[in-house]
């Protein structure tokens, strides 16, 4: 047999010998006092008379605690020694089915902090975008959800909160603004808890402690002459990265997009057969909202080749870029961002945005006007015609900007070899 309990006479007790054993304290003939089938009372270090079930599972010896007496009396004890007997006859171990029980309660009490957590994200959704739910929604099931989803929120402390936190920034991951934006929203997963009258206290709002401070915010680090993009573009060729996030970063280098705008690009958005292949990105992912219509982004000859050989690898359906983990998402701003700072050893040097101070200012010394570069950048202009200037002969502008930003590239790329 798997698992059971010794086959012993049962039901020994009486009453009258239960209290005559504690009124006898330290002075009783015996420490403990068995009612058989594994049953029997005993006291804790600090004096408090608590039954036990004693069982086998697995050829090892364990023990199932029922309570205290007298909360728990001699016949609420039997019955819980007969649970705990037909719970081993069904092959489950009964401490583990308990734990299982109270658990499952604790769900549908509604107080967790999955629970709160998605009732919380349910309430923003009005007032976001698709894109800023999606990516919260996303960091709280990756960085939070796995630890903190099924405890009670009464019962989560500061320092679990914190143990959440040091996950995101701490090395290799090193991502403190994600860390800071996680925190933010736990600390307003909390008020709503707290609010509801699911717990008193906030137990995000000391962990503000850990975060590590941030740098003085600047220009983010960019390379701004050739032979230094040609010497990016080179390394990247040829350092261990993911076919995805090596493609994204082509695309990012080529395109001068924003790296929200690249990790989230999905192939309905682009044109590679057209006559001038075009990616156009609807409006509502873009950074800017004040505008109408959707942004356009020229390809040139060389990144629309490349693509085209992407497309032929991956289909054309869903995300350019999808997450080797599935579940239809997209990689993620940090993967390309490590591979930056990581992996090509560019931190402080380059980063993914840093392409488009590169684009924007070898643009500009290449003698293309101003305005041009500024909407192929989908830069708020200053100036309220320009917002809405993007048709007609600013596209044949963008177009030449566009095929001579692509051989620049491959020009440079290519000095080194």
């Amino acid at each position: 047999m798997a698992g059971g309990i010794a086959a012993r006479g049962t039901d020994r007790l009486t009453d009258l010998e239960i209290k005559a054993w504690l009124k006898a304290g330290s002075n009783a003939a015996t420490k403990k006092l068995s009612d058989g089938g594994g049953l029997f009372l005993m006291r804790t270090p600090a004096g408090t008379p608590v039954w036990r079930v004693k069982y086998r599972l697995g050829g090892k010896e364990r023990l199932f605690a029922v309570g205290s007496y007298p909360e728990i009396g001699l016949k609420a004890a039997r019955a819980e020694r007969a649970a705990v007997k037909d719970r081993l006859r069904a092959g489950s171990d009964p401490v583990q089915a308990r734990k299982l029980n109270r658990a499952a309660v604790v769900a549908s009490s509604g107080n967790t902090f999955a629970i709160v957590a998605r009732d919380w994200l349910e309430k923003k959704r009005q007032g976001w975008s698709q894109i800023h739910f999606d990516t919260t929604s996303r960091a709280i099931e990756r960085d939070v959800l796995p630890l903190l989803g099924p405890l009670p929120v009464a019962d989560i402390t500061p320092a679990m909160v914190a143990k959440v936190i040091e996950e995101i920034f701490k090395p290799p991951r090193e991502a403190i603004d994600t860390a800071g934006k996680v925190l933010w929203n736990v600390e307003s997963i909390f008020r709503l808890a707290q609010a509801r009258g699911l717990c008193r206290e906030n137990p995000a709002v000391p962990v503000r402690e850990v975060l590590p401070r941030k740098k003085q915010a600047g220009r983010r680090p960019a390379f701004l002459e050739w032979s230094q993009l040609g010497d990016v573009l080179r390394q990247a060729n040829v350092a261990r990265l993911s076919p995805a996030v090596r493609m994204a970063h082509r695309l990012c280098a080529f395109t001068a997009a924003r790296m929200g705008n690249i990790i989230r690009a999905e192939w309905s958005e682009f044109d590679l057969d057209a006559e001038v292949p075009l990616w156009v990105i609807p409006r509502a992912k873009m950074k800017a909202q004040d505008r109408h219509h959707d942004h356009k982004i020229i390809l040139g000859p060389s990144i629309a080749g490349e693509l085209r050989t992407w497309r032929s690898q991956m289909g054309s359906k869903g995300y350019l870029f999808p997450s080797v983990s599935g579940g239809g998402q997209h990689i993620t701003h940090e993967s390309i961002e490590k591979a930056y700072r990581v992996t090509l050893g560019l931190k402080d040097k380059h980063s993914p945005h840093g392409w488009r101070a590169a684009f924007s200012t070898l643009a500009r010394e290449g003698g293309f006007e101003r305005d041009v570069v500024e909407l192929a950048l989908d830069h708020i202009h200053d100036n309220e015609v320009v917002r809405a200037y993007d048709r007609g002969e600013r596209l044949e502008g963008r177009l030449k900007l566009a095929n001579w930003w692509d051989d620049q590239l491959l020009k440079a790329e290519r000095r080194g070899l």
